[in-house]
């Protein structure tokens, strides 16, 4: 297994997994599971982020190594898997 950590400009912390026959990426959204979109087109994840009240909806974007298999979302906390 490799891993890898990044940290994004707005200090979500994102960490990638790679196994022999998957990738999994795991960022911590820091917040309500409901309040979070996500969808997955080719090797693009999309995340909006859009919480009740007075915060303003977020969206960002990042590369996935192929095709999602699987996204779950607990506890405020993205999963993603990715297939070789």
């Amino acid at each position: 297994m490799n891993q890898r950590n990044t940290v994004d400009r707005r200090g979500r912390f994102l960490r990638r997994y790679d196994y022999d026959d998957a990738t999994v990426i795991a960022a911590d959204l820091n917040a309500a599971d409901d309040d979070v979109t996500v969808d997955t087109v080719d090797g693009t994840a999309i995340v909006v982020i859009a919480p009740e009240g007075d915060r303003d909806d977020e969206e960002f974007e990042f590369e996935l190594p192929g095709p999602a298999a699987s996204v779950d979302i607990e506890n405020g906390v993205l999963t993603i898997e990715v297939h070789a």
